[in-house]
């Protein structure tokens, strides 16, 4: 399990040894299936290309057999799911996607993550790529000393033991009502940066490690990424997006944080102490569960809920930093949001005609043109999806496609997917070399910490370019545009 400000979906910070060897039967192009058989109540499907598919083969990847250990939870509908960025993670894949029966279903935190509500928000400028030309040193040094990065380090927003509690149950209202958030940005976040938890069903350690992390980074893959529309692919959608190539973006990336990671730990324990014959029976500890309706099932919902509520309040005041950064240090202010996503959650939707609790890890909401949970202002054109790269490497806007309802239970993507562990990547990547290598791709980046920047480096990341390749082949999200990294900034 990763550090708890880390920034990992909770994937093992260490190469595993290698498991059992399956073989997925090709459906269809980019579509693999591993039969339902043993313990599995459903079969197992793979969204990947024959690349993609090779690297979760690869030695130490326990992609398959954990994806198969998925279909084995009760009141799994259909299929368990591992989407193109799909790796290792602590009991699920990350990349991992379940949708479970309201009567007969079950909530596992290993199918949400320790990192709550970790997601992406992208924010677009009215600057255009020529107007931060020799400003990028300028840029870094202005975000990196307004944005708090690295494990604890302070939050953009002071808050007392009353103010986290009320972010845990109003979320992006209560920024809103303290001067931190617009109308604007509560319409352009999934939920509306909102979702019905209980605070008190947050442990008390949890709030403690809340206070003062609104408006902070914290470490591992987490970032903040200044970028330029490289290349536009759907003029129509780009435009509703308020995407045109050329422009300035910020894209974030962080989530609940300490308070988050705390959260699902003590429920992780305390679900291991009440259902001890279910953990003996599981072909994973780690996919440990509670049934829906039981009273412990429906408090960590509760307090997942709550988390999710201060990981959007986190975003938000990191946006607030940035609208900071570019209006006093480079006089332009004009910082929208476009959209803002999460890939670490539970949410109860709509799928074949039943309502399902789908669990995401390390995975995107991908709802396509017309549904009604899209954002008005882009109900025609699909939900926005944005996909970052690695450091280095391009990032991606998609909308959501018309086939990922029927295939992904309305899913894509959350970014490239790590091919290599942090440890094999400090191995590889020497930070003097690495920093060289990201300054002559024109990447200026502000790194707190030398080991947090090799751990992250572009080659221990998947190719993004064929994730994101097969996403648009499959129909589960279309690709709208191309993001290339300026200012790069982390723990």
């Amino acid at each position: 399990m990763t550090d708890p400000d880390a920034g990992g979906d909770g994937e093992p910070d260490t190469d595993a040894d290698a498991g059992p060897e399956f073989e997925p039967a090709a459906v269809e192009e980019n579509v693999y299936e591993l039969p339902q058989e043993g313990d599995m109540r459903v079969p197992a499907r793979v969204y990947a290309s024959d690349a993609l598919l090779d690297e979760m083969q690869s030695t130490g990847d326990l992609t398959l057999e954990q994806v198969r250990n998925v279909a084995t939870l009760p009141g799994i509908r259909r299929f368990a799911l591992v989407l193109p960025d799909g790796h290792q993670g602590y009991g699920f894949p990350i990349g991992g996607v379940a949708a479970v029966g309201r009567e007969d279903g079950v909530v596992s935190p290993g199918g949400i993550g320790f990192d709550i509500n970790c997601g992406v928000r992208l924010l677009r400028t009215g600057l255009d790529r020529e107007a931060l030309r020799g400003r990028e040193d300028e840029l870094a040094e202005s975000l990196s000393r307004r944005v708090p990065a690295g494990l604890g380090k302070g939050g953009y927003v002071d808050t007392d033991r009353d103010d986290v509690l009320g972010i845990l149950d109003d979320g992006l209202a209560w920024m809103r009502r303290e001067g931190y958030a617009t109308d604007h940005d509560l319409a352009h976040c999934e939920e509306g940066g909102r979702l019905d938890g209980d605070p008190g069903a947050v442990p008390p350690k949890a709030v403690d490690r809340g206070l003062n992390q609104v408006g902070s980074l914290g470490s591992g893959n987490h970032f903040l990424e200044v970028q330029r529309v490289a290349d536009v692919y759907d003029d129509a959608t780009a435009d509703a997006f308020g995407l045109r190539e050329e422009q300035v973006c910020v894209l974030v990336h962080t989530g609940s944080r300490g308070l988050g990671h705390q959260t699902c730990t003590e429920y992780v324990r305390r679900f291991e102490r009440a259902y001890p014959e279910a953990v003996d029976a599981l072909p994973d500890r780690q996919l440990v569960y509670a049934p829906l309706g039981d009273d412990l099932a429906e408090r960590y919902l509760d307090a997942m809920r709550a988390a999710a509520n201060f990981a959007w309040a986190n975003r938000q005041g990191v946006t607030q930093a940035v609208r900071d950064a570019f209006t006093h240090d480079l006089g332009h202010g004009d910082v929208e949001l476009v959209y803002d996503v999460c890939h670490n959650v539970a949410k109860v939707e709509e799928h074949g005609g039943e309502r399902v609790l789908v669990h995401r890890k390390g995975a995107t909401r991908a709802f396509p043109p017309g549904h009604p949970e899209v954002p008005e202002a882009y109900r025609d054109v699909g939900q926005p999806v944005v996909i970052p790269g690695s450091m280095g490497t391009h990032s991606y806007v998609l909308a959501g496609g018309e086939r990922s309802m029927e295939l992904t239970f309305g899913s894509t993507a959350h970014g490239a997917g790590r091919r290599l562990s942090r440890t094999q990547a400090k191995k590889d990547y020497p930070v003097g070399e690495l920093r060289e290598s990201l300054r002559e791709r024109g990447v200026t980046v502000a790194a707190r910490s030398e080991a947090t920047l090799a751990e992250e480096a572009p080659g221990a990341y998947k190719d993004v370019d064929e994730v994101v390749r097969v996403s648009d082949a499959l129909g589960i999200g279309t690709t709208v545009a191309r993001l290339e990294p300026l200012v790069t900034v982390k723990g």
